[in-house]
């Protein structure tokens, strides 16, 4: 008996009329070839989208047919075809230039021969896989294997067996399929692993000597404030009262940059995992454990290594002075979001009265950003309480207290405050930042939105599609008793263009901000890791030059992908 052929039917998922405002793709002969990247859907059906056209143009189809084993996300070359009055233009698969993925998660099935059904619907068929290929594994078994040369689109994909994930439905094997099924690894490399460990031993044995040429700064109140559960801790607040009705306020964060150097393995791995990842039950971090929970974490009662942004200012929020450099801190007590929010709830506690000077220029940062002009989107975050097991037994909204929103608005005030640094210090010498961009909504997508708005009774003031961001917030208002509420608040930031990484600042539409970048989470994230190295660079005087432009785009675009 033949491995089964899973090709599923592929039946249109989209009409196959063109749309009474879709804007037609004019070839410039009658049989173009196209190069760019291609979307499938679960059908099997794919949808090629054409570079450097209007907003609102339409893409090409590509039935299931004339596929020819490209599969999502691939890079490949299509030619058009002869387009049948009335439809939409469809197109044929010609060349796979290149594989977004060669390995895939699936589960075993045995009939007559060995097939895994991949986990991502969006793999169309079925891969066979030969005995000597499978490692022994056995149907039902949850297994990662990789693709093997596939060019003919009539013959079913094979792959061989690289790792038995463990059997179907299981907790713990069904939480590790969608680790490693989204591209991320639980374990690091061991030369990961020993750079880490090398690295962590040889700055604590030069700690002393690294805090000499560095601001002192372990004297100062400092303190954290974290997710009761977290195990790394990016960022830590200090404050000193200067007199005058003068205060200095420091936003002090991990100098992840001092351990992890470019040009190894441990930069490496950071800059291909771009990110920690946080699932219900775990987190895969960017950094090995020995550096993201220790070395580089901001724990309290002893000596760390900070990349600070002090500033003096009132009890306005009014910046009279800022100051940016490497320091070494000592935090004095770890809080908790409950922990705080107790001390300003009563008024008494630990640092009773930084926090509530804290909290006071936090609500003055906060009505000047919504003053500007940023969007107060408020929704409600959900968490899960698990049994020992892992499985969910209990779901809650997760509430938003002052403590959360005064951490955010001192980490948005140095975000800001760092990229409006470096660009002002880049603009003249034409160097390279790294920010944090969010667009302007697409017209179509706001005028999609006004109508589905007006439906439900609602206006969005817009002018042929093009809004501000107070518009946006006048219809929050509009909506914010209603039982619909959540209902608008979603649909209105799908609606909104997605925030990413680049090397051209252009502000960021949802927070009002001219300046915006990451800076304050080098230990999750890898462009504030790239954002440190660029401040420092500056500092000393060395600004990133252009000839840097290239790889830095290049980890934007590939950070702002993860």
């Amino acid at each position: 008996m033949k491995p089964r052929d899973s090709q599923r039917p592929s039946n249109k998922s989209r009409s196959n009329q063109v749309k009474p405002d879709q804007k037609l793709y004019k070839p410039s002969k009658p049989d173009e070839h196209l190069i760019g990247k291609l979307a499938v859907s679960s059908k099997g059906v794919g949808y090629f989208k054409i570079a450097d056209q209007p907003e609102g143009t339409e893409d090409v189809e590509i039935d299931n047919a004339v596929i020819n084993t490209a599969l999502n996300n691939d890079e490949v070359e299509i030619t058009l075809l002869p387009r049948v009055p009335g439809e939409r233009l469809r197109g044929e698969v010609v060349r796979v230039i290149s594989r977004a993925r060669e390995s895939f998660v699936g589960t075993v099935e045995v009939n007559g021969g060995i097939y895994i059904v991949p986990d991502d619907k969006r793999m169309y068929r079925d891969i066979v896989v030969k005995p000597e290929n499978a490692m022994g594994a056995k149907t039902n078994d949850k297994v990662q294997v990789k693709l093997l040369n596939w060019a003919d689109p009539k013959k079913n994909p094979e792959g061989t067996i690289v790792r038995i994930i463990g059997r179907k439905g299981e907790h713990n094997t069904e939480m590790e399929a969608i680790v490693i099924e989204s591209g991320f690894e639980n374990s690091f490399p061991q030369a990961v692993n020993d750079e880490a460990n090398e690295v962590a031993a040889r700055e604590r044995a030069r700690m002393e000597e690294e805090t000499s040429l560095r601001a002192d700064l372990r004297n100062i109140t400092t303190f954290t404030i974290d997710p009761f559960d977290a195990k790394d801790f990016d960022d830590a607040i200090s404050v000193k009262e200067l007199g005058n009705g003068e205060y200095e306020i420091g936003v002090h964060i991990a100098d992840v940059s001092h351990f992890v150097r470019p040009g190894g393995p441990l930069d490496a791995e950071a800059r291909k995992r771009a990110l920690s990842v946080y699932l219900v039950d775990r987190t895969i971090p960017m950094l090995p454990e020995v550096l993201s929970n220790d070395l580089c974490s901001l724990n309290p009662k002893v000596d760390r290594l900070a990349f600070s942004a002090v500033f003096t200012m009132n009890e306005h929020g009014e910046i009279s002075k800022r100051w940016f450099g490497k320091s070494t801190i000592n935090s004095n007590r770890r809080f908790t979001y409950e922990d705080a929010q107790d001390v300003l709830n009563t008024g008494q506690g630990d640092y009773a009265k930084e926090l509530l000077l804290l909290n006071k220029i936090a609500k003055e940062l906060r009505k000047k950003k919504f003053a500007a002009g940023a969007i107060d989107f408020e929704t409600t975050e959900i968490k899960f309480k698990l049994d020992e097991a892992g499985k969910p037994i209990a779901v809650y909204k997760k509430e938003r207290l002052d403590t959360h929103m005064l951490v955010e608005d001192f980490m948005l005030l140095a975000n800001r405050e760092v990229a409006e640094f470096i660009y002002q210090a880049h603009k003249d010498k034409k160097g390279i930042g790294m920010y944090r961009i969010h667009d302007l909504p697409d017209p179509q997508k706001v005028t999609d939105l006004s109508v589905f708005l007006k439906a439900m009774g609602y206006t969005l003031h817009h002018k042929d599609g093009k809004i501000t961001s107070r518009d946006i917030n006048e219809l929050l208002k509009q909506v914010e008793n209603s039982p619909n509420a959540d209902l608008i608040k979603t649909a209105t930031i799908r609606s909104m263009s997605k925030a990413v990484y680049s090397t051209k600042n252009i502000g960021h539409f949802g927070l009002a901000f001219k300046f915006y970048t990451h800076f304050t989470s080098p230990i999750r994230r890898y462009p504030d890791l790239v954002v440190h190295r660029i401040l420092e660079q500056e500092l000393k005087g060395h600004p990133v030059g252009q000839d840097e432009f290239a790889r830095l785009e290049r980890i934007a675009q590939d950070s702002s992908a993860r």
